[in-house]
């Protein structure tokens, strides 16, 4: 009855009281039979197999006869062989079939199938639970900003397509909720599917799963977001009629020919530093007067504005090209002072990217286990899961100063812990060999997460 991972059975209870398999009875229907794991069940025991640190279904075999587990999550964990042909089921053969051959049309984001669309809206009820997790904790959660980002998944299976950077894998786009710390809309795409190829479904999907307690929205993103498409979207009037209100952003934009000429040509009068870099390169802005062609102009679309960046190198220091200068461009909606803009937005570098940094190194989102891209996309997507139930058990039971801890310490903090499950007069009772500190932390996540019915229950 014993288990050097009793600390899991946090996790579950914290999953469990998001109402995380709830969501998943209500959303996603795959089992044929009756019998068996139900996909509540089967989409837990990932996202614990995430959050223990498993990069592959075969990771599994670490829990098989863990009696301890097994009678605190009220069944055992399934076998690898069990677990792969429910991933198995993401996938659409129909969709895989409409792929238009690579001569005909080289990247072609391929649609979800309709199980991986059912896993997105149990990630948006499980980001509007969170959120009434911190309403419930005195911290009502209104202001959200999106960070959109792509990464790659390096991958050397046959059906993975080549990315820019040289290797082969899949490339998919992530949207963060910053203030959060949580993951509320992804899109998988292959890697040869370039990140500024159609980045405006994806952002819509992580505005629709933000709560009704948000009031003000923002959006942040890299030039792959300079994209007219999303722009137009993110400033139409009709984003001022929905519940949070207009949405202000600040992208990135694309350096082209025309406007790095005008950027370079701002008086040197205009430009203001702002911020000084340890090495002593000068952070600059200057307003810049660009007007883009565009092939379709919104009669309601109103100028956007650009702001210049210039890194300015102190005298005598170059840059690796032999300048001693670069110059940046950003485009927004927003009026804000110059460098408090651009402060705002290269903070957009600490939530996504580090959320991607965890997902693929700490989650396992980062070794996909099937040639089938529907199959990978699931699984990426249960990663995001796992990422978000971290995130809710950091902010909403551990201590101020363990808050920002990484999944490694996490683990050590949270999970890797020795346990010996008991009975007596029918209560279950979880007995550790644990420091006092330790003890007490488990004590906090059970506060902060209560069950109404016993351990076992799923409801």
């Amino acid at each position: 009855m014993s288990s050097s991972h009793a600390g899991l059975l946090a996790a579950s209870r914290a999953l469990r009281s998001l109402r995380l398999p709830a969501l998943v009875e209500a959303n996603l229907s795959l089992k044929s039979r009756a019998r068996g794991f139900t996909e509540a069940q089967a989409v837990e025991s990932l996202v614990l197999l995430h959050i223990a640190g498993g990069d592959c279904p075969e990771d599994f075999s670490l829990f098989q006869g863990d009696q301890c587990l097994e009678r605190g999550l009220g069944y055992a964990l399934p076998k690898a062989r069990t677990v792969r042909d429910f991933l198995d089921r993401f996938h659409d053969e129909a969709l895989e079939e409409a792929r238009p051959p690579r001569a005909q049309q080289k990247s072609f984001i391929l649609p979800a199938s309709q199980p991986v669309q059912a896993l997105q809206q149990v990630q948006a009820g499980l980001v509007q639970n969170i959120a009434k997790g911190h309403t419930q904790a005195g911290e009502t959660l209104t202001l959200a900003t999106i960070d959109q980002d792509a990464t790659i998944l390096e991958s050397h299976k046959e059906a993975a397509l080549p990315h820019y950077e040289g290797g082969r894998g899949y490339q998919p786009m992530v949207a963060v909720w910053a203030e959060a710390d949580l993951v509320v809309a992804d899109e998988f795409r292959d890697g040869n599917v370039p990140a500024r190829q159609a980045p405006r479904a994806c952002a819509q999907a992580a505005f629709a799963a933000l709560p009704a307690s948000v009031t003000q929205r923002y959006f942040r993103g890299d030039s792959a977001c300079h994209e007219q498409d999303l722009l137009n979207w993110l400033r139409h009037p009709d984003r001022a009629q929905e519940p949070g209100g207009a949405i202000g952003f600040a992208v990135s934009a694309v350096l082209s020919v025309e406007l790095a000429a005008v950027v370079a040509a701002v008086p040197e009068k205009r430009w203001v530093t702002f911020d000084k870099q340890a090495d002593g390169t000068q952070r600059q802005w200057a307003e810049v007067a660009f007007v883009p062609g565009e092939a379709v102009e919104k009669k309601e679309a109103q100028p956007l504005r650009y702001v210049g960046l210039r890194l300015l190198k102190p005298q005598g220091v170059l840059f690796a090209d032999g300048s001693d200068r670069h110059h940046h461009a950003v485009v927004t909606n927003l009026d804000w002072a110059g460098g408090r803009l651009l402060n705002w937005h290269r903070e957009k570098a600490g939530t996504v990217e580090h959320v991607h940094d965890e997902v693929k190194n700490g989650l396992g989102g980062g070794h996909l286990p099937s040639q089938h891209f529907n199959v990978n996309a699931a699984w990426f997507k249960l990663a995001l899961l796992a990422y978000n139930v971290v995130s809710a058990l950091r902010r909403l039971a551990l201590a101020a100063e363990e808050r920002h801890v990484r999944l490694k310490k996490f683990r050590l903090l949270v999970v890797n812990l020795g346990g010996r499950m008991s009975r007596f007069q029918c209560t279950l009772r979880l007995r550790l060999c644990a420091s006092a500190q330790a003890i007490a932390r488990l004590q906090r996540i059970w506060d902060a997460f209560p069950l109404p019915t016993q351990a076992t229950a799923f409801r």
